[in-house]
């Protein structure tokens, strides 16, 4: 079974009259934004540290986002906004010591800020993956869970939230794999690799456990995927918050703040 992220609210109906023309401008705003940014020099569009390890995938990159423009003109809604596709490279590259890495953005329109298993702030409920991560994370160190679904504080504490594929069609997960978002990520991951930096990856399901052999000897926490289809499968009791701090404190580095 597909260690996948089920949908917890489906997308809403199809709509109609002077919705559907505000569907249509969404889109075809999208669709010049993504067109836009297929044009635009990397560094405009990522951390110039990531600009820099992005650079030899930069050909796949481009042509993803132009794919994209092109459902977009068909009038697919894709997640998460232009603005947010490309969130996780916003921050310096030199800080990252933690990876963890997620499947795909969640399918539900407001649902997805560009940072794995992240949502936005509004979200209730809480995707039933996220919400098993906070219940993990109470558990591993005693703290309460975080109010809302927003994991902004953690990138900022140097993990890299990364989905393997970074976009996806409104209410059909999956739907962006092959686009050439892979070779994206796996570069991404090599680079983090390649600063011989203080670093732990934390590795929930089949998806995310593909990127091993990209890691070198970079310490793993590997487990089952936090979803309600695996969770009880080995994710909850594998304490990846404070394991991935006692790796952190092996290398010589600060720990993560996770709460």
């Amino acid at each position: 079974m597909m260690d996948a992220e089920p949908l917890f609210d489906l997308p809403a109906p199809a709509a109609s009259g002077s919705a559907a023309g505000e569907r249509a401008t969404s889109c075809e705003e999208a669709a010049s934004e993504l067109e836009r940014m297929a044009a635009a020099p990397l560094a405009e569009l990522v951390h110039p540290e990531w600009a820099v390890a992005l650079a030899p995938c930069e050909p796949t990159l481009r042509a993803a986002l132009s794919a994209l423009a092109r459902q977009a003109h068909d009038g697919a809604v894709i997640l998460p906004a232009p603005a947010r596709l490309l969130r996780a490279f916003a921050r310096p590259l030199h800080e990252v010591k933690v990876i963890v890495i997620g499947q795909d953005p969640y399918p539900t329109p407001g649902h997805a800020i560009g940072l794995s298993f992240a949502c936005d702030a509004h979200v209730r409920p809480l995707p039933r993956s996220l919400a098993n991560i906070y219940r993990e994370l109470a558990a591993d160190l005693g703290v309460p869970a975080p109010s809302d679904g927003d994991l902004s504080p953690w990138a900022e504490e140097g993990v890299l939230l990364l989905n393997r594929v970074l976009s996806v069609r409104a209410g059909a997960a999956g739907s962006h794999r092959r686009l050439g978002w892979e070779e994206v990520t796996d570069a991404a991951v090599r680079a983090v690799v390649a600063r011989g930096a203080p670093l732990v990856a934390i590795l929930w399901g089949r998806d995310a456990q593909s990127v091993a052999p990209l890691l070198g000897a970079t310490p793993v926490i590997a487990s089952a995927h936090p979803s309600p289809l695996s969770a009880s499968r080995g994710f909850f009791g594998s304490r990846p918050f404070s394991r991935a701090n006692e790796l952190l404190a092996e290398q010589g580095a600060a720990p993560v703040h996770w709460a």
